[in-house]
């Protein structure tokens, strides 16, 4: 092997850094390398990347493997002692090209392996741009990272820093530079995006950068959220939504549970029917708007009628896409020293809330049929409408839009039987 291969776990935003680690190890003259982007939400994301590690080092016994990412920033020391890791680098480095020229010779000693800073230190994010991103039509573009919020459960703020924004200039200069590269789908990504802006001069808001993206980028014909706190919605991204159609219709929310004692616990700013309000209001100004969702099961102190109160709340927003998460306690967090609940009763939950997620997805497809939508067709033969619902497209060429006619779903994907028109 002579090139440098990632291997990315966790979010959207660590599937764009990947990508601008893999430029700036290049950039550094890196070759025969692995790098190993980690992700901390759960303790089973921290269990597969170095499960991936050992495999790794199996595949390719004289390749140098070199692990950076929130895991390996919060957890330094401990993949430093894995025997197959050669380096650990820290959050804010992996992007610098200067971490992989000053990578440590092979056998050196766990504390020389271990090369990561105090994330807390770090102030500014710099714009990073990225042209391609494998396998994707759209593209991603960091806008925010860090959090200053500690809700009780995450780890995260510890391994990604305080909240800091990109200057606005620069964000709407890496989508206009994307739209001249073909793109014409974006996504706006950050660690808690709905913060952005509140450390720049003027405290810009995600909605008005969203809002100076689409009036100066106009060749851009979707744009799109990664996820929002919906606590901190604006009324300039309430305006896209109402009247802005290549803003999509399509929210994840991070809304993580559906019970007010729980929230409260989680030390979330939101209560339950801040939420319902929200989907309300935002379903009003745009009846076609789809939801998805984070919900933890099996929380600390989580009660039967707790957790009855989270099914309720996907229901009566009708999320279309759930995603479960089983809670994990993350040591160094105050949920992880708060009376936690037997792992079986987690994991039925969990299982639970996903049985529903199911059931509610199977309602928003069905209830598609016979609707016409304007899909993006991806690579595998599939599409996203405007809504992201995913659609069957086996003709279409990666890259091109077409209205089609939808017939019905195969439990995963809508189906059409024409296509009406294809788009430029």
């Amino acid at each position: 092997m002579s090139a440098v291969e990632v291997i990315t776990f966790g979010c959207r935003l660590n599937i764009y850094e990947s990508e601008v680690m893999k430029a700036e190890a290049a950039k550094a003259g890196l070759t025969d390398a692995i790098l190993v982007n980690t992700c901390a939400v759960t303790g089973e994301a921290v269990r597969q990347a170095r499960q991936a590690i050992r495999r790794a080092r199996r595949e390719n016994p004289a390749t140098r493997i070199v692990v950076t990412g929130c895991a390996a920033q919060v957890a330094a020391h401990d993949f430093a002692a894995m025997p197959e890791v050669d380096a650990v680098i820290g959050n804010d480095d992996k992007l610098k090209a200067e971490a992989y020229r000053a990578l440590p010779d092979f056998g050196v000693s766990v504390e020389e392996k271990a090369r990561v800073n105090d994330i807390m230190s770090v102030t500014e994010t710099a714009p990073q741009m990225v042209r391609l991103i494998d396998g994707h039509v759209r593209a991603f573009v960091q806008v925010q990272n860090g959090c200053d919020h500690r809700c009780t459960f995450c780890i995260i703020p510890y391994g990604r820093g305080n909240s800091r924004s990109v200057p606005m200039g620069a964000v709407v200069d890496q989508v206009r530079e994307l739209a001249a590269s073909g793109y014409t789908e974006v996504v706006l990504t950050g660690v808690d995006a709905t913060s952005y802006g509140g450390d720049l001069p003027g405290k810009p808001t995600l909605g008005l950068l969203a809002k100076t993206i689409l009036k100066q980028v106009p060749d851009i014909r979707r744009l799109r959220l990664s996820s929002i706190d919906s606590i901190e919605a604006d009324r300039h991204l309430m305006d896209l939504i109402a009247d802005e159609p290549r803003f999509m219709p399509h929210l994840h929310l991070s809304l993580q549970h559906g019970d007010d004692l729980i929230l409260k616990r989680m030390k979330r700013r939101h209560s339950r029917a801040d939420a319902l309000a929200f989907c309300a209001d935002v379903r009003r100004l745009r009846p076609d708007m789809a939801f998805g969702a984070d919900i933890i099961a099996g929380f600390p102190t989580e009660t039967e009628e707790a957790f009855a109160n989270s099914l309720r709340l996907a229901e009566e927003i009708g999320i279309a896409h759930l995603h479960v998460f089983p809670f994990s306690p993350r040591e160094g967090t105050p949920a992880a020293r708060m009376p936690q609940l037997d792992r079986r009763l987690v994991k039925e939950r969990a299982a639970r809330l996903r049985g529903l997620g199911e059931q509610l997805s199977q309602t928003h497809l069905s209830a598609m049929a016979g609707t016409r939508q304007i899909v993006l067709a991806e690579r595998g033969g599939l599409a996203h409408t405007e809504n992201f619902t995913s659609v069957r497209t086996p003709d279409m060429a990666p890259g091109t839009f077409a209205e089609v006619t939808i017939s019905g779903h195969d439990g995963k994907h809508l189906i059409f039987d024409t296509i009406a028109a294809h788009a430029a």
